[in-house]
Formats: structure tokens, sequence, C-alpha cells
């Protein structure tokens, strides 16, 4: 299997009275183990158009809702007013500028906890709106292998 390690640090020597720096490391495992690692990973660029949304991850077989998947966004513009909003069903959970990335644990399972009369529950992808230029997205989704329905999906 697969070895994929995240990290993060953060630092600032102004931002408090003392200096802040902070690290975090972990490995990508699958669900319910610590030996075995996610063993796909799909990476997509995509050119976001001025006020399109685009359906950045979708219900998909290559997710295991039970399971570990993680996301990744970036946004490639160098203008630093271009910037994205990013929607989880109808919440806007935040805008990424030029040069700023995401990386979040991400599950589809959004759609099993839904009332029969909540029309949004056959949404749960994740959103992305381009504003003021169309902006290149790139974006990773680590997850455990795709599991086939049937062989039409092959």
């Amino acid at each position: 299997m697969a070895t994929t390690t995240a990290t993060i640090t953060l630092s600032s020597s102004d931002l408090l009275t003392d200096n802040l720096s902070l690290s975090s490391t972990m490995n990508l495992y699958q669900h319910g183990t610590t030996a075995t690692g996610l063993d796909e990973c799909n990476y997509h660029r995509a050119n976001i158009p001025t006020g399109t949304n685009f359906d950045l991850v979708q219900d998909s077989a290559a997710l295991n809702t039970s399971g570990a998947n993680y996301l990744y966004i970036i946004n490639k513009n160098t203008d630093v007013t271009d910037y994205v909003t990013i929607s989880v069903r109808t919440e806007v959970i935040g805008h990424l500028y030029a040069g700023d990335w995401m990386f979040v644990p991400w599950s589809d399972a959004t759609t099993d906890n839904q009332s029969s009369t909540d029309q949004t529950g056959d949404d749960s992808s994740i959103e992305i709106q381009a504003f003021t230029h169309e902006c290149v997205i790139e974006y990773a989704l680590f997850h455990v292998g795709e599991t086939l329905v049937d062989a039409a999906d092959s």
C-alpha cells in the first residue's frame, strides 16, 4: 500500500506577543487501521470560468462513505484579486484567493442523513464558483480504491 504523508507548518514572528511555530504531520491511512495506506489518488486541473458553478467532487464510487478520504484544492492563479468560493451543498465554507489551498477530510455520506422532505439531500458535492476572473484550480482526492458497481463501470 502507498504511504502518503501530509504536513502543515504555521509560523509567525509578529502575530502574537511571542513567536508562533506550529507543525503537524500525519500519514493518510484507511479507516480503522494505522498500517494500511490509502491506495488511490485522483488529481485534476480545471479552468473555472467567472460566475460558473463547478462540481468539484460529486457522489462517486471512488469515495468510501465510511472510510478515509482527503481532498486537496489549490487556486493556481497569481493575481491576488482572483478567488473562488468553496461550497458544500448550499453552505459556503470559504474563499480561496490566488495561491491559497485547503486540505480537508471528505465524505459524500451527507445524503445518508437527509430526510425525505429535504430537497437538497441529493447534492453532496463540493462546488467552486470563480469571481473576478477565470481561475485555474488543481485538486486531488486521496481515497481507498474505487469499487465497481457493475461491469458497465469498467
